[in-house]
């Protein structure tokens, strides 16, 4: 017990791996054991990560990044192992523990061959996962991230659909094109701060000291990482293929969790990096801001011509995580908080959608819209189901989509209603395609034989997707504890990226008329000069926002220098 109070993340990311290990010893032939043994360590991942919830300290003087671990792992280069949480990894984590065991689950019947290779997969991609969220050290964030993309290669190529091998390798080989541009960023980081560390606070404080030109290199070198992981338009088409293709757990755990590192990557590393002159940043943001909403506009227009349920719905990915893209780099305190909670609940109702067309496609093998009609008369259970989830997609208030649009919304206009206006759109069309997919497949009468005696949901259904339905409920009626958990991360980002945002008098209508303020934190930092944007008097920044403010009584904490612009603030409870 001791030992699991001391490393509580280690024994959280390495669970999975146990049970993968584990499942290298059992015979080929018992292949129910290898459903249950993968199913158990999946739903053992999810209990061991549970208590993090409330251990997890949301007082002001508490550690930046908590249950923190650090460890010598290759002294000659300065990698450590080294693992933490804030309370925007809290909730991923979370995330990922509770649909990497729903993904499981669905699987219990749908994967009837090489199940023992599946299992192992599957819970070695958990472990990837897993740790791109916790890793503190570029090295062992690198490790994990390319880690996580040769299970799903297989988990596609291997267990998909016709063309799966397609698919697959043009998955493998987008992530891989990323993969080494970031790779180049972070030696280049590296080298540049010194090459003695990889911590990641270290590095990224570190930056804040180069020239613009090599800031806005080490930006764009990131960028294509994580946009392609996204996906960003025009980095998306590698999306319908792999979601297509893909078996329904993988499309699960894909649009719930692995879509998600892409913008955890732009909240954990692009902010940061993003360079200190007024003109290049703004530029950048601009540009971000920009491709956000085409992607809002271009994936639901998209989704409108589909007759592929799975296709449909991997464009709709596209289209909400513009919104979750639009949040970050409006680089507000709403706009950061409703993106990360957006990503919440894109990866709780896009993941149920996944499962609702994974239950379709088990009963008639196949995924085409004009093979359905008329479902909700054989099917009633799964029609109400259905119907919940896709009001929860497209943003209907009481369920979770509407607060997280919402408050994403409320953070742009600060920054220009322009945006927002624009994004208005999406939303319109979002309600379009999801109601009409809805009204195509459930309503009417049933004019295919095949479909008239459909079974309804069955208990093993029910339990995947239960649980999905009732966070849709919980999270749209009382968000609260999730912005609490929020509140103090995205304060010490915000405050970090878009210097003087907070303090002062706020006018009645930010971000209409006011104008944006002439300097930064104590002038260290340049400050936004976006239109429209509202920029307060300066205000200290909290001590809290160096990146190294970890638990003073860890054992392996090491006294490491604060960037230049928290080391320039005063101290502010």
């Amino acid at each position: 017990m001791e030992f699991y109070n001391t490393h509580i993340l280690s024994v959280v990311l390495f669970t999975p791996l146990v049970g993968a290990l584990l499942l290298l010893f059992v015979p080929r032939e018992s292949e129910n054991a290898h459903r249950v043994i993968g199913n158990l360590f999946a739903f053992l991942g999810l209990i061991v990560s549970l208590p993090l919830i409330w251990r997890f300290s949301l007082a002001a003087d508490a550690p930046r990044f908590q249950f923190y671990e650090n460890h010598d792992w290759i002294p000659s280069i300065g990698a450590h192992y080294t693992l933490g949480i804030d309370g925007i990894t809290l909730l991923l984590v979370i995330l990922t523990t509770f649909l990497g065991a729903i993904s499981i689950l669905s699987s219990w019947s749908a994967i009837q061959l090489r199940k023992k290779e599946y299992y192992i997969l599957f819970l070695l991609l958990q472990v990837g996962m897993l740790g791109v969220f916790m890793a503190l050290d570029f090295f062992l964030f690198y490790m994990f991230w390319e880690v996580m993309l040769v299970p799903m290669y297989f988990l596609i190529g291997v267990w998909g659909s016709d063309r799966r091998l397609y698919a697959a390798i043009k998955f493998f080989l987008y992530t891989l094109v990323g993969s080494v541009l970031m790779l180049l960023g972070i030696l280049a980081l590296y080298f540049k701060s010194g090459g003695m560390t990889f911590d990641i606070p270290t590095l990224l404080a570190s930056a804040a000291q180069f020239d613009t030109r090599t800031q806005v290199i080490l930006f764009w070198a990131f960028f294509f990482a994580f946009a392609i992981k996204v996906p960003m338009f025009p980095f998306h088409t590698w999306l319908p293929d792999a979601h297509t293709e893909a078996p329904t757990a993988g499309s699960v755990i894909l649009a719930g969790v692995l879509l998600k590192m892409g913008t955890y990557g732009f909240i954990r590393f692009s902010l940061p990096l993003l360079p200190l002159d007024p003109t290049a940043r703004q530029k950048i943001v601009t540009i971000m801001l920009v491709v956000s909403v085409i992607g809002i506009l271009y994936g639901a227009l998209v989704c409108m011509m589909q007759k592929d349920m799975k296709k449909l719905i991997a464009y709709s990915s596209v289209s909400h995580l513009g919104f979750c893209t639009l949040g970050i780099f409006a680089l507000t305190p709403h706009g950061l908080s409703g993106s990360v909670l957006q990503q919440i609940n894109h990866g709780i109702s896009t993941g149920a959608l996944f499962l609702i067309v994974g239950v379709l496609y088990e009963r008639r093998h196949t995924r085409l819209i004009s093979e359905f009609g008329g479902l909700s008369t054989p099917m009633p259970n799964f029609a109400a189901i259905y119907m919940i989830v896709s009001l929860s997609s497209l943003g209907l208030p009481l369920l979770n989509g509407f607060i997280g649009e919402f408050v994403i919304l409320r953070g742009t206009y600060e920054v220009n209603p322009k945006y927002v206006a624009w994004s208005v759109i999406g939303i319109i069309l979002g309600a379009a395609y999801l109601l009409w997919l809805y009204q195509r497949v459930m309503f009417g009468p049933v004019t295919n034989p095949a479909n008239e005696h459909l079974q309804d949901l069955n208990a093993r259904e029910y339990a995947t997707l239960i649980p999905l339905v009732i966070l849709c409920f919980w999270i749209g009626i009382y968000p609260k504890p999730l912005f609490r958990v929020l509140e103090r991360p995205v304060q010490l980002i915000v405050e970090q990226v878009n210097p003087g945002y907070y303090g002062g008098e706020r006018a009645s209508a930010p971000g209409i008329n006011a104008a944006p303020a002439a300097g930064g934190i104590n002038s260290a930092v340049p400050a936004m000069s976006m239109p429209g944007m509202y920029m307060p008097p300066n205000q200290a920044l909290d001590n809290a926002t160096d990146p190294h403010s970890l638990d003073p009584n860890a054992k392996d904490n090491k006294a490491l220098p604060a960037s230049p612009a928290s080391s320039a603030g005063s101290e502010k409870k």
